[in-house]
């Protein structure tokens, strides 16, 4: 486990320092308001004087269900301050993910945004059996409005009662079986996430960070090291292109992050060459690569800002690819996934976890303090990607003579499209529970805007004539919007391997007819 002595400060503890230090600064800004350090300081204290009312055992799961919101990041933390672990749920997910997420992490409350998901929020307190508390931020006809109960609560001081080895958060992955698995980190496995992306990323010294993509996710690990920096989080609750131009231009934002097909439409978008964006220091992408001629035109047209980052919900971060590796010159290096961080030990293995030569392919295995502890309630998957003391990433890759990592493959058939990703087996399972589906495989297809489009190949059912919107729309319904196919292709029949297995290496190439296809 380590000596405490040495180890970092909980995450949450390190909150409140900062928050402590510059007390009259803006902390998080929103369109139509904005809280300072000493206002988030106060609302955590009083959020953690409610839940520590409630008198749930240490380590009980708080689920989330929000948007990109001041108070409800404070929510997670006054959580982690009282000894509970927090767990979000995916914001584009569908009923059934989210349902499937709270009865496996066993969450006792839930915390909802009741603007945003007001309507989501009441079929999860109607269904999900194992709550206990529900509350929500602003009213509604369901569960405890937490922002009320604050008022009502009087001023509390923030206090960490946590310690290392309590459990701080679980987050969830895809799979896959099509179902996701928790990841789990003790306080002791986050605590230097913050410093790790300090000391690697360019992150501006007074940083104006721009938060777009969900704070549930990777754009939430920027907001700690933004309030450690004295910085201010901007936050908006999706994305909207001329939003984005109004609030950097209006707030001098120097920091942001995206992914690639966010970048596209902004490149794409008619307000780019008309907005000043020369107050960007810094825009870090990732969830998937950039193509290569829009990344040297978003270099051309917002400036030489771009930075990679790469990760998984296992271990963030792993590596990045910096500012200076984004050399119109030396293109190859886009390609790239980037050089690893300084708080990992990262080598490429084989199969028998030998490392392998410069230039082979082998998987991306993972050393660090920031490595998850285990997936939750999944001792045999946990021993598997843990094994030999290297988490295990699934992704296959190789490095050049500096070591930087080009990652070739995935170990599993994994899509990434718009920063999400996305197992071609939940959607599979989907369609096969059509009438008119006789067989299916959903594999990723290069797409400029994308990343990879999600595609269904399908053999219809005997004289069946199946509706490609239909099967979209279902998708849509069981899986939520990122899981819907962006294309359909209806085939006589699909190719097999020698043991009569669908063959999605075939399958793939045939997609690549006629294109010109760029090789790391």
């Amino acid at each position: 486990m380590g000596n405490p002595l040495y180890a970092f400060p909980a995450a949450c503890e390190q909150t409140l320092r900062a928050l402590a230090r510059y007390p009259e600064r803006t902390a998080f800004s929103w369109p139509g308001g904005s809280i300072t350090y000493r206002g988030a300081t106060d609302m955590i204290g009083r959020m953690q004087s409610v839940f520590m009312q409630l008198g749930f055992a240490p380590g009980t799961r708080v689920a989330l269900l929000t948007a990109n919101r001041a108070d409800a990041w404070c929510a997670g933390c006054a959580a982690q301050l009282s000894r509970l672990a927090i767990t979000s749920l995916h914001p584009l997910g569908s009923l059934e993910d989210q349902l499937f997420h709270l009865e496996d992490s066993e969450a006792q409350m839930l915390v909802v945004d009741g603007v945003t998901f007001r309507d989501r929020g009441g079929e999860l307190a109607a269904r999900a059996s194992g709550l206990k508390t529900v509350f929500t931020l602003g009213p509604t006809d369901y569960g405890a409005d937490l922002l009320q109960a604050i008022d009502a609560a009087g001023s509390a001081t923030a206090r960490n009662f946590a310690g290392l080895d309590d459990v701080a958060t679980l987050n969830y992955t895809g799979g896959t079986t099509g179902k996701s698995k928790g990841a789990l980190r003790h306080h002791r496995e986050t605590s230097g996430a913050a410093n790790a992306i300090l000391a690697d990323f360019e992150i501006p010294d007074t940083p104006s960070y721009l938060t777009v993509a969900p704070i549930s996710h990777v754009a939430g690990t920027k907001v700690l090291p933004t309030l450690m920096r004295g910085g201010t989080v901007h936050m908006l609750k999706g994305f909207d292109p001329e939003a984005v131009f109004r609030t950097i231009e209006r707030e001098r934002i120097n920091f942001t992050l995206l992914v690639p097909t966010m970048i596209y439409v902004m490149l794409d978008h008619p307000e780019l060459d008309k907005t000043d964006l020369s107050s960007l220091e810094l825009l870090l992408y990732g969830a998937s690569a950039m193509s290569p001629s829009r990344l040297v035109e978003g270099i051309e047209r917002i400036g030489p800002v771009f930075s990679q980052l790469y990760g998984q919900t296992e271990c963030y971060p792993v590596s990045v690819l910096r500012k200076a590796d984004h050399d119109p010159r030396t293109p190859e290096l886009f390609l790239s996934c980037g050089f690893p961080i300084a708080a990992c030990q990262v080598k490429i293995l084989d199969n028998d976890d030998r490392e392998v030569a410069t230039g082979e392919a082998g998987e991306i295995c993972v050393r660090g303090t920031h490595v998850m502890a285990e997936y939750w309630k999944r001792p045999e998957t946990t021993a598997e990607t843990l094994k030999n003391g290297w988490l295990h990433t699934g992704d296959i890759a190789r490095t050049d003579e500096r070591g930087y990592m080009f990652i070739l493959d995935r170990k599993k058939d994994m899509i990434v499209s718009g920063g999400f990703n996305i197992y071609p087996r939940e959607v599979e399972d989907v369609l096969s529970q059509h009438a008119d589906v006789a067989m299916v495989a959903v594999v990723g297809v290069p797409d400029d805007k994308w990343g990879e489009a999600v595609t269904a190949v399908i053999v219809a059912r005997e004289g069946a004539h199946p509706n490609a919107d239909e099967l979209i729309n279902l998708v849509k319904a069981k899986k939520g919007s990122a899981h819907a196919p962006k294309h359909i292709n209806f085939v006589k029949e699909l190719p097999t391997t020698a043991v009569g297995k669908i063959d999605k290496k075939v399958l793939k190439a045939g997609f690549w007819t006629g294109r010109d296809r760029m090789v790391g």
